[in-house]
């Protein structure tokens, strides 16, 4: 129970990590507010917390990159639960087929990557940290990328840019808002074994990625969920500005 009586919005929560650290944060005690493009995809998240693990959920569909979307799911979250503690900003694209080096992708493919991996974070921190502040205090985790770490031969620019945006992102409102209790981390996701990834690649091709990895294994959204759950713990009540890379060792070497 180490998000008893918290209240969290998960952005992206209807399927892959979104969806896996929004059930997770309900079975640790939390309240959830699944937010999600997806309808079909949003409900069965908001279902199966109520039906399977006995929490509160509240499904607001929504897309991220909207500012009249991401402003009401907050206002229906502290209207619901009369609060918010944690803002999970987890909703994102990966389009290898679209987003490839700036010499190559279109304008209108770079901005509308930058509208949902960018401008949907600051738009959650925008309208979510104020509420953030009248509870006294939370936690907000970002979704980096190890791509924003390394530069790859595969470019996805524009994907990279967004990803690399979140480290000075968390830093700034960390220093902006720790006085008031406010910490903002990164999680730097690996490659993991979501419907994002499995567009792009096969089962034995994922396999054989994972064999490359110093763990020997593909990440799994569990993996990264069970990271944001400790930063959007009190048991990570000391950190604040900090990037978390979860990636099977890819880093190191």
């Amino acid at each position: 129970m180490r998000l008893k009586n918290k209240v969290a919005i998960v952005t992206g929560a209807g399927m892959g990590i979104g969806r896996e650290a929004a059930v997770l944060f309900a079975r640790e005690g939390a309240n959830v507010v699944v937010f999600d493009v997806d309808k079909k995809a949003g409900k069965d998240t908001a279902d199966y917390i109520v039906e399977e693990v006995g929490r509160e959920a509240l499904f607001v569909p929504g897309d991220v990159s909207r500012e009249k979307d991401v402003r009401a799911a907050i206002q229906k979250a502290v209207k619901t639960f009369g609060a918010l503690h944690v803002l999970f900003s987890c909703a994102g694209v990966l389009w290898k087929d679209r987003d490839k080096s700036v010499i190559e992708t279109t304008l209108e493919n770079w901005d509308l990557v930058q509208a949902i991996n960018l401008r949907g974070p600051f738009l959650l921190t925008k309208h979510g940290i104020p509420e953030l502040r009248k509870a006294g205090g939370g936690s907000i985790i970002l979704v980096g990328s190890i791509s924003a770490l390394a530069g790859f031969t595969l470019a996805q620019d524009s994907y990279t840019c967004a990803k690399g945006a979140m480290v000075s992102l968390a830093k700034s409102l960390a220093v902006q808002f720790g006085p008031d209790g406010i910490r903002c981390n990164v999680v730097h996701p690996g490659m993991i074994s979501t419907p994002l990834q499995h567009a792009y690649f096969s089962d034995d091709e994922l396999k054989e990625i994972g064999e490359s990895l110093p763990l020997r294994r593909i990440g799994q959204p569990s993996d990264i969920a069970n990271a944001a759950l400790f930063l959007a713990s009190d048991e990570s009540s000391f950190m604040t500005g900090a990037e978390m890379i979860v990636d099977g060792g890819f880093m190191a070497t």
